[in-house]
């Protein structure tokens, strides 16, 4: 019996002693597997490194990424159109069907994106440019960039555009902030590859909002301008080739996925047109286009004053307030009665709503008079089906889809959905330039015009010009007038189309009128000051003396360790303003707080009694303001020369110090005086 109980206790033991063994095999396994992984990485970054730097690399796969997402993205949502356009044709004959089908499907794709992203993440609404343009100023803000923000967003956005034009929204903006966000987490992991720890991925971010932009159109240059116009107040030469090669790099790879795909046979304009170039335009017709562009500015002022209302009444009517609790619901019901104006057989018919955002565009892009279509029987016919009817006229279809689309964009503004809101504005703009183009050719079709022969005006030119114009004006940004070049080609209409761009920016600037992005970020709450200033021109006049705190800390150039010690304590600032004595503050430079630790932990070790200025290297001031600068000012020199202190001296004498923080809280007050 005791010879059982031993064997059996010798056993257990044994047992115990390979179970120790074998963990630790496995651990030496995983230390050795780690250590073949570094080794991996390592030289995976010399033989990269070998070739250029490894953030080209980075700013390469972002702009493949992106055209890859953009492309799939537009690939889903046309067969989700093709679907319902094919099962709505199928039930033709039932009315009651066809309606619920019209109308159910938008409605539940519009609840199913709200009660996602607000169950995930309720930051991944709206268009997110505002946000990531504070972003970019230097505001920290990791809840819009985390990855359940990107899935959700993605996910939304998706069930958005598959609404149709129903819902009539775009992908600009949403897009944008996707690049951003892939872009943060790019960063991040390429820096691991190469062993270094960034605090900020600014650089990054930067390079992000041109590829966004250039994913969506394959239009490189614009994407590039439009992130100088929208994203920031000032803009560093040192982004400018990281912006080209990303959005070059986007831009081709959405292009060849197109030809690959077969939507085109080559990598050509997305929206190809065949207007003349050898006579573009009459030298008389800069008139109109001019003309245009003040129409497409007035209309431009009407929408953002219509926008900039329902957003006030949103948040201030009770019924809204209390609507808009249930995200999912108050979608359902606001689509549904979109759909209901846009089916077919009601008022839908006079508003071509049974074409998609990209049908609409590349019809109103036509280079054909529809007013003398009317020879051609087939062709006639062929518009007849969406834009024409028997009981209104095109031109009166036109008109009736432009008012309409208007307010119903303002609507669908208030939706809580990721969508962008560029695209629409294009269309729009395209509608209204189609609309003066093809009066102008029906007014003019007698050939004669003060002496001159006008044979052909071509109402695709106006509607190209109109798109960039009220896009422009909605937005304040002169980019759209090269979009229009680069996605039809048409660089021999270049003059007119920034002609009437120009006057429409100019007409929606005056009288310090906020654009569309300043509306949200100041509807928001957001501290980005430059849409405050916009809004409220008195900011401006806000000094910094005013905002200074009155007992600033600083180190006399002489300054013993007690004296050291004690700012250490009372002070969290990484950087201390050293004057030359304490009666003539003359200021002398800074010194970091890393340096007087140093100089402390030197004098404990050599109990000496040594003076700062004999251990710590005392650094010259490269940006000084005075107490007469404005808020506005240091705002931008901070944001961006990405400064954390300015030192505010007058005449050579310290006079205090700004904080990063101090102009955050400052903003912030600003927001809750004047927007409240």
């Amino acid at each position: 019996m005791q010879r059982t109980v031993k064997v059996e206790g010798s056993k257990a033991k044994q047992g115990a002693y390979d179970d120790m063994h074998a963990r630790h095999v496995t651990r030496l396994q995983i230390k050795l597997d780690n250590l073949l992984f570094a080794d991996f990485l390592l030289k995976l970054q010399r033989c990269l490194g070998a070739v250029c730097g490894m953030q080209w690399y980075a700013y390469a796969t972002l702009g493949i990424t992106m055209a890859l997402l953009s492309f799939l993205m537009d690939f889903s949502v046309a067969k989700m159109l093709g679907a319902q356009q094919w099962l709505y044709g199928q039930l033709e004959g039932n009315f009651l069907l066809q309606f619920l089908c019209w109308t159910l499907y938008p409605a539940c794709l519009c609840a199913l994106a709200a009660t996602f992203c607000q169950s995930i993440c309720p930051f991944s609404t709206g268009s997110g440019i505002p946000e990531v343009r504070t972003m970019l100023a230097g505001i920290d803000m990791p809840l819009y960039l985390s990855l359940t923000n990107m899935f959700s967003k993605f996910l939304g956005l998706f069930c958005t555009l598959a609404a149709g034009s129903t819902v009539f929204l775009g992908k600009v903006g949403p897009f944008v902030h996707l690049s951003t966000m892939f872009a943060a987490y790019l960063d991040n992991m390429f820096s691991l590859l190469q062993g270094i720890k960034k605090e900020k991925t600014s650089d990054m971010l930067v390079v992000a909002a041109a590829v966004g932009v250039a994913s969506c159109f394959g239009a490189p240059v614009s994407g590039v301008l439009f992130s100088v116009e929208v994203m920031g107040s000032h803009y560093s030469l040192r982004h400018y080739f990281p912006c080209f090669f990303s959005a070059a790099c986007g831009a081709l790879t959405f292009r060849f996925f197109s030809v690959w795909s077969g939507d085109m046979e080559t990598v050509q304009a997305l929206f190809k047109t065949n207007f003349p170039s050898a006579l573009p335009f009459y030298p008389l017709e800069i008139v109109l286009f001019a003309f245009l562009g003040l129409l497409c500015g007035a209309v431009g002022c009407c929408y953002l004053f219509c926008h900039r209302w329902i957003l006030q009444f949103t948040k201030t009517n009770p019924l809204f307030i209390r609507m808009q609790t249930e995200k999912g619901l108050y979608s359902a019901g606001v689509v549904f009665f979109l759909a209901c104006l846009t089916f077919p057989p009601s008022t839908g018919q006079y508003m071509a709503s049974e074409y998609t955002t990209k049908e609409l565009l590349t019809s109103l892009l036509d280079c054909r008079q529809w007013s003398s279509l009317s020879h051609n029987a087939s062709v006639h016919q062929e518009l007849s089906l969406k834009w024409n009817t028997s009981e209104m006229p095109l031109l009166l279809s036109l008109a009736f889809f432009l008012l309409m689309k208007i307010w119903m964009l303002v609507l669908a503004c208030t939706l809580p959905l990721p969508a962008g809101y560029f695209m629409p504005m294009f269309v729009l703009g395209a509608a209204g330039g189609r609309l003066l183009g093809e009066g102008v050719a029906h007014v003019f079709s007698t050939g004669v015009v003060f002496g001159h022969h006008w044979d052909s005006v071509y109402p695709g030119v106006y509607a190209l010009a109109g798109a960039a114009a009220l896009s422009g004006a909605v937005t304040h940004t002169l980019s759209p007038a090269l979009l229009a070049v680069e996605l039809t080609g048409q660089f021999s209409h270049a003059v007119p189309i920034l002609l009437a761009t120009l006057l429409a920016n100019g007409l929606a600037r005056s009288g310090n009128r906020p654009s569309f992005y300043d509306a949200i970020s100041i509807n928001k709450k957001l501290p980005h000051l430059p849409s405050l200033v916009k809004a409220y021109p008195q900011i401006s006049l806000t000094t910094v003396a005013h905002i200074l705190e009155k007992d600033s800390v600083q180190l006399q150039k002489a300054a013993g360790p007690e004296e050291v010690r004690h700012i250490v304590v009372a002070s969290v600032q990484l950087q201390i303003p050293v004057v030359d004595s304490e009666d003539s503050q003359i200021l002398v430079g800074f010194v970091q707080r890393s340096e007087l630790l140093k100089f402390l932990h030197h004098c404990k070790t050599q109990n000496l009694q040594q003076q700062m200025d004999d251990v710590c290297c005392i650094q010259p001031v490269s940006s000084l303001l005075s107490p007469s600068s404005t808020v506005d000012m240091a705002y931008s020199m901070m944001s961006v020369l990405e400064l954390q202190t300015l030192f505010v001296a007058d005449k050579g004498k310290l006079v205090g110090c700004l904080t990063w923080s101090k102009v955050m809280n400052v903003c912030k007050i600003f927001m809750h005086i004047f927007v409240l």
